[in-house]
């Protein structure tokens, strides 16, 4: 007998071999029908115990499965790339002479990269979704054949898919491949893959971008298209949804019109603040810098330019060369630092220091810049020269606990008072084998303090394989914004390698030598990006407290322009970001304006205000306050800005 071992403990017995299918079928009607893989969960399993397989699989010995459903992150995964393969499909279908190349799942779908003799068109991208459901509705089974490389490789030419063929050569020699086959479309695929094309039903094609084979500008420019793909309608409507709304809060189109910040090729990836938008920056920076006050930190400030030689002590030659701006003089290779820690490991080792003195922790706001590729830079998001509210704590092994954990209880009250309440916590953990720095041993403690610190804090979370840094384990901290967004800003890594490659040491308790634990931490990470983040969570009306002028005193006429004006000084002794509108305009076309623009506060004075020496506020969202006395406004704003409403 086989006995399949499932998720909870139970089984079931089989006379002989048995599919995943089969295995849904035994358990229920309504698993059988939702089934879209099989999880093999055995422990030996390369991927650490989780191989998934098709329902087609063909089980042959006692195992654990799971089975798979749209449900799954992991179904859901495989419903996208198998709609990128029908993306494919109706492409070959409509336009024959296109060529197909590579169609992974990113995140909240897919992509397919195509060669193509002319650009795909709006409507173009019509047909194809068209075509798509067209092929859907009939339901053509997904079927699996495996063939040896070379017969891969001349089967494909045949067809004269040059790409997908040149795919297949890179493989080793000997090997043998897959292919996924749907109705009269066949293409390489490690799979796993729905069982059947009727499970493809709630997808939209998105855009057409331009892409280089195999991401190399040197190679040919190929057609990308992009789509998305759900397993409810529901979800799928609610996502083109947050799509619309995203757009509306874009920070590129929002940063012109309120005039924070522009972009030119003349520096790419680089950002010119407008005097509106440096006003936010130091909202945000002086408020971080209260921060570091308020909670030990020392402010340290390193330079921009430092030695080849300190890059390659720390691991960053080697491990992070490609991102790196270079520099030479007097036959001297420079680099500009991408990130703060050399710098402050040798502040740290500029002095002798003791166990007495850990922690120490230093703070900087220290400008970076990393060579990111030009197509991945967007707005102020992703930029090539940054700011960072970088933190570096040196400490004791028997400290990490308390620090992590204080930490924690920072950033969230920093991230409340920007008006975000929901974190996702998250480790990565260790990369592979010649991606990292340091023992094993070093690692286990490393990441056993990280998830340990989140448990002392009463915070879930999830464990991202593989995905640390190569000198040590972090957590991530994820926001989520008001359209339910999420964004990577806070990291606390735990790093015993940096400081002892650079020599930072401190005197023991016995008078010895030791290297300090080193605590890379952010709490909003790079300040562009995270304005990027504000603008957008706040569709451009921040609040009081950061915005970039907190009111307008604007007059009906000619007659009240000196008292508006008064008023305005006034106010702004008193500390309120205020501009005078004393402009020849029609009120309303004042108001509608600096409504537009997003002012919190307006200030209407006409002859009554002017003789009883008041204001009529209006506040943003069309609110009519009413007439009060300056003093009592200015209150109002003050009691706004210390609650950071």
């Amino acid at each position: 007998m086989l006995k399949i071992t499932l998720p909870d403990g139970s089984h079931r017995e089989f006379e002989g071999p048995v599919t995943v299918a089969e295995v849904a079928a035994a358990i229920g009607p309504g698993l059988a029908k939702a089934a879209i893989a099989g999880k093999l969960l055995n422990g030996d399993a390369a991927d650490g115990g989780g191989r998934l397989v098709d329902t087609s699989h063909r089980i042959e010995h006692d195992t654990k499965l799971a089975i798979v459903t749209d449900k799954d992150a992991e179904g859901l995964a495989i419903l996208r790339h198998s709609t990128a393969h029908l993306l494919a499909y109706a492409v070959k279908e409509l336009f024959p002479d296109a060529q197909v190349t590579i169609g992974p799942v990113v995140d909240n779908g897919f992509y397919y990269d195509f060669a193509y003799r002319r650009p795909f068109t709006p409507e173009d991208l019509a047909a194809i979704e068209k075509r798509m459901a067209e092929l859907a509705a009939k339901n053509e089974p997904v079927s699996r054949r495996v063939l040896p490389r070379d017969e891969a490789v001349a089967y494909f030419k045949g067809l004269g898919e040059h790409y997908k063929a040149e795919i297949i050569e890179s493989i080793p020699a000997g090997e043998d491949v897959s292919l996924y086959r749907e109705g009269g479309f066949e293409d390489l695929c490690r799979g796993p893959h729905v069982p059947s094309t009727g499970r493809l039903k709630h997808f939209k094609l998105m855009k057409v971008a331009g892409a280089y084979w195999r991401g190399d500008q040197a190679n040919e420019q190929l057609q990308r298209i992009y789509g998305t793909a759900w397993a409810t309608k529901d979800e799928l409507q609610k996502y083109l949804t947050m799509l619309e709304e995203a757009e509306k809060r874009d920070h590129r189109r929002l940063g012109r019109e309120l005039d924070l910040f522009h972009m030119e090729e003349t520096a790419p990836g680089l950002v010119f603040w407008h005097p509106k938008g440096w006003t936010v920056w130091q909202q945000v920076e002086q408020y971080m810098r209260a921060v570091y006050r308020d909670n030990g930190y020392q402010e340290v400030k390193g330079p921009q330019i430092l030695d080849k030689s300190l890059w390659e002590k720390t691991g960053h030659w080697q491990n992070y060369r490609e991102n790196m701006f270079t520099t030479e003089s007097e036959k001297r290779d420079y680099a500009l630092k991408p990130m703060n820690c050399p710098g402050h490991v040798l502040i740290f080792k500029s002095a002798m220091r003791s166990y007495r003195d850990l922690p120490l922790r230093y703070g900087e706001f220290g400008q970076c810049h990393r060579n990111e590729p030009s197509g991945a830079l967007h707005g102020i998001m992703r930029v090539r020269g940054f700011t960072q509210d970088d933190g570096h704590i040196f400490c004791l092994e028997d400290q990490i606990q308390d620090e992590c954990v204080a930490y924690t209880a920072l950033l969230q009250k920093v991230y409340r008072d920007f008006g975000f309440t929901e974190i996702i916590y998250k480790v990565a953990t260790r990369p592979p084998p010649g991606k990292r720095l340091g023992s094993d041993a070093l690692w286990d403690k490393a990441e056993e303090a990280l998830m340990e610190s989140l448990r002392r804090s009463g915070c879930e979370f999830q464990v991202s394989p593989g995905e640390g840094a190569f000198y040590g384990p972090k957590i991530e901290y994820t926001l989520k914004d008001a359209i339910g967004r999420e964004w990577q800003c806070g990291t606390m890594q735990v790093d015993w390698n940096m400081a002892e490659r650079l020599g930072g040491e401190y005197v023991t308790e016995t008078s010895g030598r030791a290297h300090p634990v080193m605590l890379h931490r952010a709490i909003v990470g790079s300040l562009e990006r995270f304005i990027g983040i504000l603008i957008e969570q706040h569709a451009g009306a921040l609040p009081v407290w950061l915005a970039p002028v907190q009111a307008v005193v604007a007059c009906i006429s000619e007659h009240q322009a000196d008292y508006a004006a008064a008023v305005a000084k006034a106010l702004q002794k008193q500390g309120v970001r205020v501009e005078a509108d004393l402009r020849a305009e029609k009120i309303t076309y004042k108001i509608r304006e600096h409504s537009v623009h997003k002012v919190p506060y307006i200030l209407v004075v006409g002859d009554k205000e002017k003789a009883s020496g008041a204001v009529a506020v209006r506040a943003r969202g069309n609110q009519d306050l009413g007439v009060m006395s300056e003093q009592a406004f200015v209150a109002r704003v003050l009691g706004d800005i210390a609650a950071r409403a």
